[in-house]
């Protein structure tokens, strides 16, 4: 059927809105529904039980016919007593006839009206009840057409304020991206809050964002400028160590997200800005960093890490002497030289002058080569040569030229304080050398280190001579091996002190590990000092690896002379003819052209 007449019909029932409504739509109203099916077989039972009552009712209409012609034929045979048989037969066939064709008449005219009748009354129901579903349809369709209406309003503001806070998310991180990048100081500080208010009166932001800012501006006013040494827990934050390489009540939390996204890592030293949150915190947090080791926090990201680096031979060298300086510098850079990278091991005997030459080689170091980053770790050492160490550096470096860090735990502090310092320490010189930095770090002592290490590893079930855990060697050697000059930029310099003949079997082990990993060595000689011969130094046990990559060829043709001739001389009378010879000149390059001349001490 076409969509006119559905509408017409739909009219005729009493639906409202059928004008409006589609084809799918009206063959659905007018189909009779399930309640409608049932209503017409409710009406059919009716129906026959009706036809039923009237067909009992007619047939004792009928019978009751019968009786009374029966009576008045009975009457007339008895007055006329000449009726044929033929006349009662037909009389009663006719009888029979009238009376069916009566019955059938009767019967179908009740039918035809009670069928009407029911159809009437059924129509008027069905119309009713299909207007009144109509009616509620089109009801639940208005409500769902303002159900959606109020739910895409709503799904419109929520999508307005996440734009909005997303903008000002954006804008938050581009502002402080750029602070990091640039290099922000209390000056810019005071210009961002400034340009904050104003992009805060600005028409296009949304009062949430305004809120926002309100709250966050005064937090930034009252940053302060810190700088200190990362050190990163196992938790994964880290806080900014401002008192040397201690803990300190004003040490700045670093949280892992920052750690994560510039890819900080412990030693690293950082510059920045630091707040509260509220003045019950007991750290404050690190809120901005100008620099990381000296250079940007983005460019900082990018460096190669230490491990992937590709180690080298020393090649460029160290020199110790120096105008006036003692004899032991000039000895040391003619015996065995140093060069940036080199691994290098004092071998001492107990008093027999290894810190006094510690001292000397610091001295020249930042006198003669100032680009060096300086290091001296004093591990379980006595508290008054900690103190005079600090002060003879002090006094060296009164200008303040070179970077020097003096770092002790005296013997009264705990392993896990030796241990933690040291693990510090090298980290810091791994993340400047990563930098392209030069590093040297005087260690004092690694026999020492290797003991407090013994007590703090856990045990592995297995102990070599002298009580010592295998397992407590992996770190210091770690520490160690660090030492090496980088192809691509930057160096570390380790000279160690290894304690010897001190009576205990452990420290000879110690030595024992770490005798065949460095490639320069200087061994002291305590007869010497004895005797009060300093430095006391045996020559014939000294001696540095590829030292032809550091020398000269002046001192390279000495030194062999030199070793020559001392090669059959006991070591006291060979060092104390040494020294004789280096007194009588001023330089080591005269000490070189004298040898070269004269062919023999």
């Amino acid at each position: 059927m076409q969509v006119a007449a559905l509408r017409a019909m739909a009219k005729e029932r009493g639906i409202k809105g059928a004008s409006s409504m589609r084809k799918a739509q009206l063959i659905e109203i007018l189909l009779p529904t399930d309640g409608d099916r049932k209503t017409e077989n409710t009406v059919e039972k009716t129906e026959t039980a009706e036809e039923l009552a009237q067909e009992k009712t007619e047939e004792k209409h009928a019978t009751k016919n019968v009786r009374r012609t029966s009576g008045r034929k009975a009457g007339s045979n008895n007055e006329k007593q000449s009726g044929s048989n033929n006349e009662k037969q037909a009389g009663t066939n006719n009888e029979k006839q009238s009376g069916s064709n009566n019955e059938k008449q009767s019967g179908s005219n009740n039918e035809k009206q009670a069928e009407k009748k029911n159809e009437n009354h059924t129509g008027t129901r069905n119309e009713k009840q299909t207007a009144e579903k109509n009616d509620k349809k089109v009801e639940v369709k208005n409500d769902k057409k303002k159900d959606r209406k109020t739910s895409e309003k709503k799904i419109e503001k929520n999508n307005q304020e996440k734009k909005s806070s997303d903008e000002y998310k954006q804008k938050k991180n581009n502002g402080r991206m750029h602070q990091n990048r640039r290099g922000r100081n209390s000056e810019n500080s005071q210009a961002g809050a400034e340009n904050a208010e104003k992009a805060q009166k600005a028409p296009d932001e949304s009062p949430v964002e305004a809120a926002r800012e309100q709250a966050e501006i005064p937090r930034y006013k009252d940053a302060r400028p810190c700088r200190g040494m990362l050190e990163v827990l196992p938790d994964g934050f880290g806080f900014l160590r401002g008192n040397g390489y201690t803990t300190d009540e004003n040490d700045v939390y670093v949280s892992p997200s920052q750690i994560r996204r510039f890819r900080l890592r412990t030693g690293d030293v950082i510059t920045g800005e630091t707040r509260k949150n509220n003045p019950t915190d007991k750290f404050g947090a690190l809120l901005f960093m100008d620099s990381v080791n000296g250079i940007s926090p983005d460019e900082n990201a990018r460096r190669t890490p230490f491990e992937k680096l590709t180690p080298v031979f020393p090649n460029e060298r160290i020199r110790l002497e120096r105008e006036g300086g003692s004899a032991a510098a000039r000895i040391v850079d003619l015996v065995s030289p140093i060069g940036k990278g080199q691994r290098g091991m004092i071998v001492s005997q107990p008093k027999a002058g290894k810190t006094t030459l510690l001292k000397e080689v610091a001295i020249s170091v930042m006198q003669n080569n100032p680009e060096i980053h300086l290091i001296i770790l004093l591990i379980d050492e006595r508290p008054e040569e900690v103190t005079d160490m600090k002060e003879t550096i002090a006094k060296a470096n009164a200008d303040n030229k070179v970077d020097v860090e003096v770092v002790a735990s005296t013997f009264d502090e705990t392993p896990e304080n030796h241990k933690r310092i040291s693990e510090i320490v090298i980290d810091h010189a791994r993340r400047m050398v990563e930098s392209k930095q030069d590093v040297m770090i005087l260690l004092d002592s690694i026999t020492r280190l290797a003991r407090a290490y013994n007590l703090t590893v856990p045990p592995s079930g297995k102990t070599l001579s002298g009580g010592l855990d295998p397992t407590a060697l992996y770190m210091p050697k770690r520490f160690f091996g660090a030492a090496r000059n980088m192809r691509e930029g930057g160096s570390l310099t380790i000279l160690a002190t290894a304690l010897v003949d001190t009576g205990s079997r452990m420290d000879d082990v110690v030595y024992e590990e770490f005798k065949g990993t460095g490639n320069m060595e200087l061994v002291l000689d305590r007869s010497l000092s004895e005797r009060r011969i300093f430095p006391a130094i045996d020559l014939a046990k000294s001696s540095t690896r590829r030292d032809d990559m550091l020398f000269t060829r002046e001192e390279m043709v000495a030194m062999n002379i030199v070793r020559r001739a001392l090669s059959g001389v006991k070591g006291e009378e060979a060092t104390e003819q040494f020294l004789n010879l280096i007194s009588h000149t001023k330089t080591n390059y005269d000490f070189c052209r004298e040898v070269v001349r004269m062919r023999v001490l």
